[in-house]
């Protein structure tokens, strides 16, 4: 605790939220600061759990009073760890969860606090989904903010091309809404800039009919990876949009439901989703099936929901992880191949390759409609060292890096924003890349002093 905020002023500020103040010897201090990548371990002098808007507000003028660094936590996913600032202030938006579904205008209206399992509630009942990600303990808040890709992403686009209008606290304190038509330009920073320009409370989405979907993933032993990548770089380029899946370089989880004779194996997969009549996904996936039979097939009808959780108990919360991201076009053969030694050189079993096709509706988009820059790269990559020993450390984080140096230069030079390290200004030009100036000089106008730093930061013009 910073020794010259008085006691009194912390007691003050406890009593004028109706949210929760956490502070250092507090009960509930480590695991209101524990973030989802064990390998971040950051001590906050307060965390401030919002219950509304008018919290958020007394945070940041407590923040600006005493000088203290803000961090920004929705879900607690971020892999950089942004959702947390040693000896600053965290605004812990998790306790918003409010979600309306209008279900004649095909819209829904999301709390910054709610996860992709709590959308995912509130909405399939109705036959709608949004567009996000691949984990459903994930928050909407940042992955909403850095762009948001996931099963839906070849169909619907990225969550930030189904974001109408989000409710935005700046850094002098106001409330601002962000739309077409309201504050234009915030808009257009805020899909795809990250939390470079202010505290997003709430979002309203597009949603989509989306209900029983048919997917899940297929299995092929790793010796098959070369052509099943290859085939796959060839499919995905005619396949219909409402079929999506990401290819995956990984090993077979040593437990239940897995097959024992699996179990611990490196294999290549492909989690498909094909959101279409169960008649029409038959045919397309008979005919996956016959191009090379899989080692293991759980594809099949299923709820949307259960798709978006199926792989959480793999990669839960608590565990080291060190990753990188990329773009790429083309898989030449010495991309493909490196990729392969990579995995068989893996350090650790969770340590994963994925590839994300984004070349349906997200890439009909021009690059300088949103920040998000790269709309024209076929596949957004993301590297993983991960594991559950703190002591491998330094193992997959070198794995990491020396997988995406030797990816690099086959790349397009960028890197999606929720897939990347703290890695400094190089980082950032590369993710923003000719959007880069229009946000410095966005930022210039809601954020000049650079309050909101914690994150894969863009300097005010």
């Amino acid at each position: 605790m910073k020794s010259n905020i008085p006691t009194s002023k912390i007691e003050a500020l406890a009593k004028s939220i109706k949210g929760k103040l956490i502070k250092p010897g507090d009960n509930n201090y480590d695991e209101a600061r524990s973030l989802y990548n064990a390998m971040i371990d950051k001590r906050p002098a307060l965390i401030v759990q919002c219950a509304d808007t008018t919290d958020v507000q007394a945070a940041i003028q407590f923040s600006k009073e005493h000088q203290l660094r803000l961090a920004v936590r929705g879900g607690g996913h971020n892999g950089a760890g942004f959702g947390s600032v040693d000896d600053g202030l965290v605004i812990d938006l998790s306790p918003m969860k409010a979600i309306h579904v209008d279900t004649k205008n095909q819209t829904v209206l999301v709390q910054s606090g709610c996860t992709l399992a709590e959308i995912d509630k509130a909405t399939h009942p109705f036959g709608l989904a949004i567009p996000t990600g691949v984990f459903s303990t994930t928050g909407i808040g940042g992955l909403a903010l850095g762009g948001g890709l996931g099963y839906l992403t070849r169909q619907h686009g990225f969550t930030i091309d189904n974001l109408l209008e989000a409710s935005v606290v700046l850094a002098d304190g106001t409330t601002a809404k962000a739309s077409e038509f309201e504050n234009p330009d915030l808009f257009w920073a805020i899909r795809g800039g990250g939390g470079n320009f202010g505290i997003v409370t709430s979002f309203l989405f597009k949603a989509h009919p989306v209900s029983t979907i048919y997917g899940g993933p297929m299995l092929w032993p790793l010796e098959d990876a070369e052509q099943i990548l290859g085939w796959f770089d060839r499919f995905i380029d005619t396949a219909p949009t409402q079929l999506s899946g990401f290819f995956a370089l990984m090993t077979v989880p040593p437990g239940a439901p897995f097959p024992e004779d699996l179990q611990g194996k490196r294999v290549c997969a492909i989690v498909w989703c094909c959101n279409c009549s169960e008649e029409r996904a038959t045919a397309v996936f008979d005919s996956i099936r016959q191009y090379r039979k899989p080692a293991l097939d759980w594809t099949g009808p299923m709820p949307f929901p259960a798709l978006q959780g199926m792989f959480d108990p793999t990669l839960p919360k608590g565990l080291q992880w060190y990753w990188k991201g990329d773009f790429v076009t083309r898989l030449d053969n010495k991309v493909i191949a490196d990729a392969v030694q990579q995995i068989k050189d893996a350090p650790t079993w969770q340590s994963l390759l994925h590839l994300y096709p984004v070349n349906g509706r997200a890439a009909t988009i021009p690059p300088d409609a949103t920040a998000w820059h790269y709309r024209k790269s076929k596949y957004a990559v993301v590297i993983a060292g991960v594991s559950e020993k703190p002591e491998d450390k330094d193992i997959i984080t070198a794995w990491t890096k020396n997988y995406a140096s030797i990816l690099q230069p086959s790349s397009d030079g960028g890197g999606y924003v929720n897939f990347m390290m703290n890695e400094g200004n190089n980082t950032v030009e590369r993710i923003y890349a000719g959007n880069l100036k229009r946000l410095s000089s966005i930022k210039a106008k809601f954020d000049p002093a650079n309050l909101f730093s914690i994150n894969q930061n863009i300097q005010p013009a």
